[in-house]
C-alpha cells in the first residue's frame, strides 16, 4: 500500500499537469491522484481514511470556486494531521498565503508557473516527503474496531474476531483521538457506507459520543460498535454473521445431504473432519462461533503429544481446520444447528437460518461451555462489564499494569493466568478447592509458583462485584477463615465447571443429569437390554447414542476425559465407528 499524494486544480489543464510531473519524479514511491475540486478532494480524502491508506502529501491550488485552497488543506489537517500540505498560488496571493501558514499549518506555498519542475517543484517536494518518510508509520493493513472498552457488544465482536484468528486493530472512543476522528469521517459521507448497513448520521456523532455510556444507555443509540473493513465499507453493530459474510467465512451449505454431519468444531469435531473427509466421506462440519471450541481459547497447550514447546488453542484449531479443509471437508462458521430428526436412514439437521441437511451419519461434538457463577451479588449487571465468561489470547493486551482476577482452578484458567501475567501487573486466581493440584496438570502449578505477579487464593469464592458503568470491586471471601477481602480490579475471567450444548436433543438422544450425552455401554442401565428406543439387534457402538447412526465424542460425553488429547482420540475412533455403522446401513 503505497502512499499518496494528492494534487487539487479545479483546471483540468493545470490538474493533469502537475498530476504527470508529481508521477513521473515519485510514481515508484507514492499512489499519485487528482481531483478538480475541493469537494472532490475531501470526499477522497475521506474514503482513503476509511480504508486505512496514508495521505503523505496534498498540493492543492487556492484560487478554486466553493472551496478555496486554504479550506481544503484546513479540513484536511483534521483528518491526516500528518500529511504535508502546500499551497498553489498566483502572484497575487501571495500575502493571503502567508497569512494563512499559521491558520492552515501550510508547510509550503508554490507560486504558479512551476517550470522547470526539477528546479522549482521536486527540490521543496523531496525536503517535505524526506520529513514525511523519517515521522511516517506503516498503516494497519486489517480490520478496525470502533467502540466502547466496557461494552459488551465490543467485546463481542472482538472476541468473535480473535477466535476466528483475523488480526484486527481495536479503537476505544473514549480515549482516541483516531476512533473519533474515523467516526466523524464515517458519519458524514454517504462513500463509506456499506450495501447491508449504514451509520446513523442524527445519532453517531463526536458531539453524542464525548460522554461516557452507562450499561443501561449503551451502545444502540451511538450505532457502536463500527467495524472498518480494508476496502473502506463498513458496518455498525455487526451480527457475527455479517462480519463472517465479509471476510469469507463460510456460513451455507453448498450440498443439501452428506454421509457425515459433524456438530461442533472443538478438537474432537476437527479430528473427526479430518479422518471423514480423509477416508473419502462426504464431510461438513457445523461450528456456530470458532473453530477450536473451548480448547481455541487456550494460551499454551504444552502437555500436547508432538509439540515441545507447546502451542495455542488458537494455532491448533487454525492447522486442523486448514487439515480438514484440504482434504475436502467444508466447514460452516459462524452457523448453529437448532434442531435434530430422523427420518428412516437419514439424519436432518435444522440450522438457524431455517435450512434443513441431512445426511447417512451424524457426530455431535459441540462441547462445552463456562459455568456461570451463582449466587454472586451485582455479577448479572456487570457481565460483559469487566466480567466476563473465558477469553481470548488478545483480551491480554487491554489489561497492561491492571490487576487482574480469575476464577478457576484447572487448566484453562491455569494456561490464563500465565498468559496474562505477561501483561498485568498481578493476576489473581481464586480457587473453591484447597489445593490447584486437584484439577491442574502439574506443570502448569510449577509455571504458577514460578511467577512473581500470579497470587493464588485457595478455599475462597468471589461473593460479590461492584460498579456503576463497569466492574469496580470484587469481593472474596475465604470458605475456611470467614475472611472477606474487598479488591479494585477492572477485570475479572471466570473459567468454571462444564456445561453441555445439548438442550435442542432433548426427546431424541438420552442424556445424563447434567447434560452430558450417553453413548455404548452406559445407555445399558436399570437391567434393560438395550437402550430405550434402539430399533437394532446389535448393540451400540462405543461412542453411539440411543439412535443409530447419531454419535458423540469430545467434552459433551458422558464420561470423557476432557482433555484435548483425548478429545483428537474421540473424534478419529467415532470416524471408524461410523465406517463400521454405514457399512451395515
Amino acid at each position: 500500500m503505497r502512499p499518496v499524494l494528492l494534487t487539487v486544480d479545479d483546471n483540468p489543464q493545470v490538474v493533469r499537469a502537475i498530476e504527470r510531473d508529481l508521477r513521473r519524479q515519485y510514481g515508484k514511491r507514492f499512489r499519485v491522484l487528482k481531483a478538480e475540486s475541493g469537494q472532490e478532494a475531501l470526499r477522497l480524502v475521506k474514503k482513503l481514511k476509511l480504508r486505512n491508506e496514508i495521505l503523505a502529501l496534498l498540493l492543492a491550488d487556492q484560487r478554486m470556486p466553493q472551496m478555496s485552497g486554504v479550506s481544503l488543506l484546513e479540513e484536511v489537517m483534521n483528518i491526516f494531521p500528518e500529511a504535508k500540505r502546500v499551497l498553489l498560488t498566483a502572484y497575487a496571493d501571495t500575502e493571503a498565503a502567508i497569512r494563512s501558514i499559521n491558520k492552515a499549518k501550510i508547510d509550503y506555498y508554490l507560486m504558479k508557473p512551476w517550470d522547470p519542475p526539477e528546479e522549482q517543484l521536486y527540490p521543496i517536494l523531496d525536503d517535505l516527503l524526506d520529513d514525511w518518510w523519517a515521522l511516517a508509520k506503516p498503516p494497519f493493513e486489517g480490520i478496525r474496531i470502533i467502540g466502547l472498552r466496557w461494552s459488551p457488544k465490543s467485546y463481542d465482536v472482538k472476541h468473535f474476531l480473535a477466535r476466528n484468528g483475523i488480526p484486527y486493530q481495536w479503537l476505544d472512543i473514549e480515549g482516541d483521538q483516531e476512533a473519533r476522528r474515523l467516526v466523524s469521517i464515517a458519519s458524514s459521507t454517504k462513500s463509506g457506507k456499506s450495501s447491508n448497513s449504514s451509520v446513523d448520521t442524527n445519532t453517531v456523532t463526536p458531539e453524542r459520543i464525548s460522554s461516557p455510556t452507562a450499561p443501561s444507555s449503551e451502545p444502540s443509540s451511538l450505532h457502536l460498535p463500527l467495524v472498518i473493513f480494508p476496502d473502506g465499507s463498513l458496518i455498525a453493530e455487526p451480527t457475527n454473521s455479517q462480519i463472517a459474510e465479509k471476510i469469507g467465512l463460510k456460513t451455507h451449505a453448498q450440498m443439501p445431504f452428506y454421509d457425515l454431519i459433524i456438530i461442533g468444531g472443538g478438537p474432537a469435531g476437527l479430528a473427526a473432519a479430518v479422518y471423514g473427509a480423509s477416508e473419502g466421506l462426504g464431510t461438513l462440519l457445523i461450528e456456530r462461533q470458532a473453530p477450536g471450541g473451548q480448547a481455541g481459547m487456550s494460551h499454551n497447550i504444552e502437555n500436547y503429544l508432538g509439540f515441545p514447546s507447546g502451542l495455542s488453542g488458537s494455532n491448533l484449531a487454525r492447522r486442523a481446520a486448514a487439515q480438514a479443509a484440504r482434504f475436502g471437508a467444508e466447514i460452516l462458521t459462524p452457523q448453529e444447528a437448532v434442531s435434530l430428526r430422523v427420518d428412516g436412514p437419514y439424519r436432518i439437521v435444522k440450522l438457524n437460518d431455517g435450512t434443513e441437511i441431512s445426511c447417512h451419519a451424524l457426530l455431535i461434538a459441540c462441547g462445552v461451555s463456562y459455568r456461570e457463577l451463582k449466587d454472586v451479588k451485582g455479577i448479572d449487571k456487570l457481565t460483559g462489564y469487566g466480567v466476563y465468561y473465558g477469553a481470548s489470547m488478545v483480551e491480554a493486551l487491554s489489561c497492561k499494569g491492571e490487576d487482574v482476577f480469575m476464577v478457576g482452578g484447572a487448566n484453562s484458567a491455569g494456561q490464563a493466568a500465565i498468559h496474562f501475567s505477561k501483561y498485568a501487573k498481578t493476576v489473581t486466581l481464586v480457587v473453591r478447592s484447597d489445593s490447584l493440584s486437584k484439577s491442574m496438570s502439574h506443570y502448569l502449578i510449577h509455571q504458577i509458583d514460578e511467577t512473581a505477579n500470579i497470587h493464588v487464593l485457595l478455599n475462597s469464592k468471589v461473593t460479590e462485584v461492584r460498579g456503576e458503568n463497569k466492574l469496580e470491586f470484587i469481593t472474596i471471601t475465604n470458605s475456611q477463615t470467614g475472611q472477606v477481602l474487598t479488591l479494585p480490579s477492572r477485570e475479572l475471567y471466570i473459567f468454571i465447571g462444564a456445561v453441555p450444548h445439548t438442550d435442542v436433543l432433548v426427546g431424541l438422544i438420552e442424556r445424563d443429569a447434567n447434560g452430558f450425552i450417553l453413548t455404548g455401554p452406559d445407555l445399558i442401565h436399570n437391567g434393560r437390554e438395550h437402550p430405550q428406543g434402539w430399533t437394532l439387534d446389535r448393540q451400540p457402538y462405543l461412542f453411539e447414542t440411543n439412535v443409530p447412526g447419531i454419535f458423540a465424542a469430545g467434552d459433551v460425553r458422558h464420561g470423557s476425559m476432557k482433555r484435548v488429547a483425548a478429545s483428537v482420540g474421540e473424534g478419529s475412533i467415532a470416524v471408524q465407528l461410523i465406517h463400521q455403522y454405514l457399512k451395515r446401513v
